[in-house]
């Protein structure tokens, strides 16, 4: 089997991965982790999947390229299926913000020190938990798509997490204090596309009129940096 590739949101996650175990929760095809042991970015991995379907997928895929010895593929929900401290860093992709922090809430002693988060939606879920979690958002990442793909690392820190040292935190837990501090063209899209959007919607007292206040703050820092 060639080197699988990836789409661009995965590229991004394996780009932040670099462990000695990584478990992918979630996995489906097993693609990713395929690729962390051909890179050299990990030297074993946990494939987790619940469903019948993509965890044979997986299974076949991991038996084709020969890498069973090093890439165990287990069924399983969550990371139910890990031992505490069994690895050292998770991925857990494609899938919605609330989905994805519950999936963490339940790990309890399994989680790692290390993770990398890809959501189908709004990531501050995602940056609240942390935060209430202690865990620092060292890395992030948004990856244009069908919509903008976030794309988080985390490592667990104590202390507040610096990352959102002298931001709106509102602002920054929305839209990222990193992609922020960045200004790349993708969050600052988004940005411009929720000002246009909620405006129009936007009262004292209705969420609109909050999520305005928040984009508004956010292109005050886009337009500073």
């Amino acid at each position: 089997m060639p080197t699988p590739a990836l789409d661009a949101r995965l590229e991004a996650v394996l780009s932040l991965i670099s462990a000695q175990a990584h478990a992918d929760i979630g996995s489906d095809h097993a693609k990713l982790p395929i690729r962390l042991i051909r890179e050299g970015r990990a030297r074993r991995c946990v494939v987790v999947e619940l469903n019948p379907g993509p965890l044979a997928l997986a299974r076949r895929n991991v038996a084709r390229v020969r890498l069973g010895d090093v890439i165990d593929v287990r069924g399983g929900d969550g990371f139910t299926p890990l031992r505490p401290g069994e690895v050292d860093s998770a991925s857990v992709c494609g899938m919605g913000a609330g989905t994805v922090a519950a999936i963490l809430r339940r790990a309890e002693e399994r989680l790692p020190p290390a993770l990398v988060l890809q959501s189908n939606d709004s990531a501050r879920p995602l940056r609240v938990w942390a935060r209430e979690h202690g865990y620092h958002l060292t890395d992030e990442r948004l990856i244009p798509g069908y919509w903008p793909y976030p794309v988080l690392r985390l490592v667990r820190a104590d202390g507040p997490d610096p990352a959102y040292t002298g931001l709106p935190e509102a602002a920054a837990l929305r839209y990222g204090p990193h992609l922020l501090r960045s200004g790349t063209g993708v969050v600052r899209q988004l940005v411009e596309a929720d000002i246009a959007r909620l405006t129009p919607l936007a009262m004292p007292g209705r969420t609109a009129q909050t999520e305005v206040d928040e984009a508004l703050s956010a292109l005050a820092v886009l337009n500073r940096e």
